[in-house]
This record gives C-alpha cells, sequence and structure tokens, in this order.
C-alpha cells in the first residue's frame, strides 16, 4: 500500500468521531432539565429565613424545604431506568419536566410550612428523574466514541449550576421575594419542554411494555436509601448518635442488605442492576463515583459555610466569592472532554484530582486566614479540577457498559453519587460541629476548625485517586 494513503487511513482512524449539530442540539436541551435540578438544590438554602417569617413556620419545620427534596431525589433515581424501558426516555423526561414545572408553581404558592415541604416533594420526584434520564438519552445516542466530548461540552452548564444557586438565590430573595425561588422554574422549565418535543427523537420503538415493576425491588431500595440519608442528614444537622438515629441507620443499612440480596437472585430485571458490577470497568467507575460524591459534595458544603463564618460575609457575597470556582470548571469541562475521547480516561480524572486537591490545600493550612488573592488562585484552580474529573468520570461509566444498559448505568450512577454526597456531607458536618465546640472550648477562633475539617476533605480527595488510577489508559476503540 502507498505509504501517504495509509498514513492518511491512520489518522482517518485515530480522529475521534465529529459531534454533529442535532447531537448537540439534543444535549444543549436535555440538560436544561439536570439545570433546573442541581439549582434547586443550592438556591433555595439562603431564602429558608425569610420563609420561616413569610409562612410564620419554624427553622425546625422549614429546613425540610431542603432535606425533603434531596431525600425525595435519592428515593426515585433507581426507577429511572426501569421507567425509560417501561416508556421511554424521551415520554419521561417531559413528564418529569412537566410535574418539576406544576410543582414549582405550586410552591411558589404554598400557605403554610407543611404545603411547601408537600410541594418541594413533589418537585422532588421531577427533579431526581430529569438528570439520569437526561444523561442517558444523550448516553444512548452519542455512543462511545463521541460521549466524552459530548458530555464535556454539557455538564459545563450542571457543574456551574450549583455554584451559582446561592448567588441566584441572593439576589432573588433580595430583589423579588422568596417565593421567586421557586417560580423562576417555570419560565425555565417550559422553554425546556416545547425544545425538548421538537429534538429529542422518539425511543418508543424501544420500549419493552412487558417489563413490569420490581416491586420487592421498589419496597426495599428507595426506602432504605431515603431512611439512611434521613438518618445521616440526623448525624449532619448535630443529632448526635443516640438510640433513636442509630435506629434509623440500622433500619436502612438492613434494608439496603435486604435489596442486595433480592437484586442478586432474582431472575427479573431488578430496579438497580447490581449485575453491571460484575464488569471490571463499571465497578472502577462506580467506586469512584461514590467516593468523588463524598469528596466534592461534601467540599461544597464547607466552603460557604467557611466565608461566612470564617471571612464574615453575607451568603450573596459568598456565593460571589465562589465564582472563580465556576469560572475555572466552565473553561475547563470542554477541553477535559475531547482529552477524554482522545486519550482515555485516567491521564484527565488523575490530573483533574490532583488539582482539586491542590485548591483545596490553603483552606486546611493553620495559621491565620489566607489572603484573599491566594484563595482566589485556589478556588480557580480547584475548579479546574472539578471541571476536569466530571467528563471522564461519566464517560468510563458508559463506556463500560453496552447500549441497552445506559438506562440501569444512569440511575446506578445517579444513586452512587448522591449516596455517597450524603455521606460526605454528614462526615464533614459532624467533625465540623466537633472541631467548633473544641475551638470554643480553648477560645480558639472558628478558622482552625474549619482547616481541620478540610483536611478531612483533603483525605476524602486524596481516596478518589484510587480507583482513578485504574481506569483505562486509552480511549474506547484505540487499542
Amino acid at each position: 500500500m502507498d505509504p501517504t494513503v495509509a498514513r492518511r487511513d491512520t489518522a482517518s482512524r485515530a480522529k475521534p468521531e465529529r459531534l454533529d449539530p442535532a447531537l448537540i442540539r439534543l444535549g444543549s436541551v436535555l440538560i436544561l432539565g439536570a439545570v433546573l435540578a442541581q439549582l434547586d438544590a443550592t438556591i433555595v438554602n439562603v431564602g429558608l429565613g425569610p420563609m420561616v417569617d413569610g409562612l410564620d413556620s419554624s427553622m425546625a419545620t422549614v429546613q425540610w424545604v431542603s432535606a425533603g427534596y434531596l431525600l425525595t431525589v435519592a428515593f426515585v433515581a433507581p426507577l429511572s431506568g426501569w421507567l425509560q424501558k417501561r416508556y421511554g426516555g424521551k415520554r419521561v423526561w417531559l413528564a418529569a419536566v412537566a410535574l418539576f414545572i406544576a410543582a414549582s408553581a405550586l410552591s411558589g404558592l404554598a400557605w403554610s410550612g407543611g404545603s411547601l415541604i408537600a410541594f418541594r416533594l413533589l418537585q422532588g420526584v421531577g427533579g431526581g428523574l430529569m438528570q439520569p434520564v437526561g444523561q442517558s438519552l444523550v448516553a444512548r445516542h452519542a455512543g462511545p466514541q463521541r460521549i466524552g466530548r459530548l458530555v464535556g461540552i454539557i455538564t459545563v452548564p450542571v457543574s456551574v449550576a450549583p455554584i451559582l444557586g446561592p448567588v441566584l438565590g441572593g439576589v432573588l430573595v433580595q430583589w423579588a421575594g422568596w417565593r421567586w425561588l421557586f417560580l423562576v422554574n417555570v419560565p425555565v422549565g417550559l422553554i425546556a419542554l416545547a425544545l425538548a418535543a421538537r429534538v429529542v427523537p422518539s425511543d418508543t420503538g424501544e420500549r419493552d411494555t412487558s417489563v413490569r415493576p420490581d416491586g420487592i425491588g421498589l419496597a426495599l431500595l428507595p426506602t432504605g436509601l431515603a431512611t439512611l440519608v434521613y438518618g445521616l442528614a440526623q448525624y449532619g444537622q448535630g443529632g448526635g448518635s443516640g438510640p433513636t438515629q442509630a435506629l434509623v441507620l440500622a433500619v436502612g443499612v438492613a434494608l439496603l442488605a435486604g435489596y442486595v440480596v433480592h437484586a442478586l437472585r432474582t431472575r427479573r430485571t431488578p430496579l438497580l442492576d447490581l449485575r453491571l458490577f460484575a464488569g471490571r470497568g463499571f465497578t472502577l467507575a462506580g467506586i469512584n463515583t461514590f467516593l468523588l460524591g463524598a469528596a466534592l459534595y461534601s467540599s461544597m458544603m464547607l466552603l460557604p459555610l467557611y466565608f461566612m463564618q470564617v471571612q464574615g460575609v453575607s451568603a450573596l457575597q459568598a456565593g460571589l466569592m465562589l465564582a472563580p470556582q465556576a469560572l475555572g470548571s466552565a473553561l475547563i469541562t470542554p477541553l477535559a472532554g475531547r482529552l477524554t475521547d482522545r486519550h482515555g480516561p485516567r491521564t484527565v480524572v488523575l490530573a483533574g484530582i490532583a488539582l482539586t486537591v491542590l485548591g483545596t490545600l490553603p483552606f486546611a493550612l493553620d495559621g491565620g486566614t489566607p489572603g484573599e488573592l491566594l484563595l482566589t488562585a485556589a478556588l480557580f484552580v480547584r475548579g479546574v479540577g472539578l471541571g476536569a474529573v466530571v467528563p471522564p468520570n461519566v464517560a468510563a461509566t458508559y463506556t463500560s457498559v453496552d447500549r441497552a444498559q445506559a438506562p440501569a448505568a444512569t440511575s446506578a450512577r445517579t444513586v452512587l453519587n448522591r449516596v455517597g454526597g450524603s455521606i460526605g456531607t454528614a462526615l464533614l458536618a459532624v467533625i465540623l460541629q466537633s472541631a467548633l465546640t473544641d475551638a470554643a472550648a480553648h477560645g480558639a477562633g472558628a478558622g482552625s476548625a474549619y482547616a481541620h475539617t478540610f483536611r478531612w476533605a483533603l483525605l476524602l480527595g486524596a481516596l478518589t485517586l484510587a480507583p482513578a488510577a485504574l481506569y483505562p489508559r486509552r480511549a474506547p476503540g484505540k487499542g
């Protein structure tokens, strides 16, 4: 063969498959649902105080506006895989967005703490389905050769949304009132519905109407997850380690153990298919997803508290001070996706974890409050690290399974990430509360307590290096 032709053929095979405009439009529309769900997880926190006054309620009641939403998301996420097989991904996604819009409108019109919590739980059902179903649809249409770059593009707003949530929430509360924390979802959701009806391809031909729900799994897994997350939330809120909290955790663990036995023995398709973990690639991606959730969500909880309690700024100012992190993540995420498609996930995710740990390090140092310039640079580096971690981790999840397993893989990934985040957040909340108590008893400032807690955050981040080091070195299809 002519050497010139051979080189051209080799270059053609090495060149990643192009992202066609239709696929980019599909990802952009579906990501609106994920952005709404992610924003809603953080945007309401700055409005809890005004809600207490506006609804003549108490903080003990109103705090469930936030906690109840997260519990519901953990409860319904395992249902996403079965619902997609039974009704089709497009139908489920559209229904989830419609429910989210209706619940947002009702939340904005709530007349009491109880009514707001009830509507917020409905909102969690929609929010808990939108992100995994949307991710699954994107993965199935992109294929293994393009998933890294596409995820890199569409995860930019998802990565930035939780960081911008407190900023947007502070603006809305200050200029429009707390009810607009929910009402703002209505116009955005309606736009997403209209666009999705035209852009998202119908997948009714891939439905399996003979699939029946896993009744035993439905009774065990969501209930066990919700119970476990609730027990951990009680620990994180300073509930202590009394008999009630221990009993709640024990019940949650027992329900989950029962589900493991059931899922491995049933002949039906289980609610969450644990047999996916028979593959080495998915197991590694699953472990890393869990650990990343524990490390990243817990640090996201610590950072705004640090700025408010150590730096002495308002909630709105704390959100603005996190802007460098959002900028770093937005800049690097698309590049991380392309690098994953070209070079495989291992190098990219290891670099991302290292940068995330490096960006967290200044917050863990004793000996006074770091300067504003150092913290700004650290947050930017941390944002770059976070942006580099997400695309290869998502890509590694989907390239380890076939197309038909994408809905089940998405459900598993979402559950692992949220449960990991809940455990990590609860763990660091307990550590922080204990450190603050000790600091007060010894006449020390809050800065030393936060430095101690951030050192635990660094340890959680370092743990993610172990499974990431076992990721594939090469991109899919490159030998």
